[in-house]
């Protein structure tokens, strides 16, 4: 990682030119892309609390996935293969439509060896693991395991960013993690014996964990939503082959509300939601960014509410609010770069 952030300023502006930024800089500046040019040519570099809103609202997003997965999957009018592959289908043709708009240049060299390690987390694992898992087990049990994924993600920013969290950092992010497995569980997800689907969740958080890391550092170079984009066009081949073998298969005959669902996960939680995620690790520290994942069982869980009817309870409401107290602590501890 350079170490000359504030030193040699990023060449291009958020919204110069195309209003979307450019893939490809000359300088290694902290934010190509993505930081702010004043009147004057002065570029700053965005906070800590940018990076924190643009996180937070990346989580939001994405908090929906989990219950609008389980929608999707329940009654088995669409296949779980269909549905992880098709959400990626969805996103591909909506980032390879705004690359082409924009013009974006090329990525080159390694970058495209990362942009692999990006789709084989977010584009392919999480979306395939999760739709898998969730046939057999309940929104709010996914919640239980999918609450490891902030944890999981600063351990990656650690040894893939060179980041160097203090003690305090991991005791809080330890504690959240145990506060999430806990908030999840009084809702009713539980922990019981290990499952199949937990192995496959489980799977997810390591999936998950490398692609916020490495697309992280790849948003730094790219831009934030160049860096998802690229890597949903690199792996549209493999994700329209499986999607035409789930359509094979088995005919796909799902409601509308299950076809909404999927519409959801493949514009907002493949695509759009990527945008300000991705945005929020590139501006970093990117252990510290993660931490507003916590957030996202709560989250979670009032929208299985909302949208599954599962029951949400005063002992909820209470563990959620410590799992938040939790993020809370874990992203004012100050994080440096080595």
């Amino acid at each position: 990682m350079s170490q000359h952030n504030s030193a040699t300023p990023p060449s291009t502006p958020p919204l110069s030119g195309n209003g979307l930024g450019s893939s490809r800089s000359s300088s290694p500046g902290l934010l190509r892309g993505h930081d702010l040019r004043s009147g004057s040519g002065v570029q700053r570099v965005p906070s800590l609390r940018s990076g924190l809103g643009w996180g937070l609202l990346g989580v939001a997003a994405f908090s929906v996935t989990l219950p609008v997965t389980r929608m999707a999957v329940e009654d088995g009018g669409l296949s779980p293969l269909f549905i992880g592959s098709a959400r990626a289908v969805i996103a591909a043709v909506l980032a390879a439509a705004a690359l082409a708009f924009t013009k974006q240049i090329l990525p080159h060299g390694r970058q495209w060896v990362r942009l692999a390690a990006v789709a084989g987390g977010v584009v392919l694992g999480f979306p395939l693991l999760t739709s898998f898992a969730l046939t057999t087990a309940p929104a709010n049990h996914g919640a239980v395991v999918v609450g490891l994924l902030p944890a999981a993600t600063a351990i990656a920013a650690v040894l893939r960013g060179h980041e160097r969290p203090p003690l305090l950092f991991w005791v809080m992010a330890s504690a959240g993690a145990v506060a999430v497995v806990l908030f999840a569980s009084l809702h009713g997800g539980g922990l019981g014996g290990l499952h199949w689907s937990d192995l496959l969740l489980f799977g997810a958080v390591v999936a998950g964990a490398i692609g916020y890391a490495e697309g992280g550092l790849l948003a730094r170079e790219l831009g934030a939503w160049q860096t998802v984009s690229w890597a949903l066009v690199l792996a549209s081949p493999l994700m329209v082959a499986l999607t035409v073998v789930a359509a094979v298969r088995q005919p796909q005959t799902g409601t509308a509300a299950e076809w909404g669902a999927l519409a959801y996960l493949g514009v907002v939680s493949m695509f759009l939601g990527f945008f300000a995620w991705y945005r929020g690790l590139a501006i970093g520290p990117m252990a510290q960014v993660s931490q507003v994942q916590l957030v996202q069982p709560v989250l979670s869980i009032c929208w299985a509410a909302l949208l599954l009817h599962e029951q949400l309870t005063w002992p909820t409401v209470l563990g959620g609010a410590a799992v938040i107290a939790c993020a809370g602590v874990s992203v004012r501890a100050r994080v440096k770069r080595s």
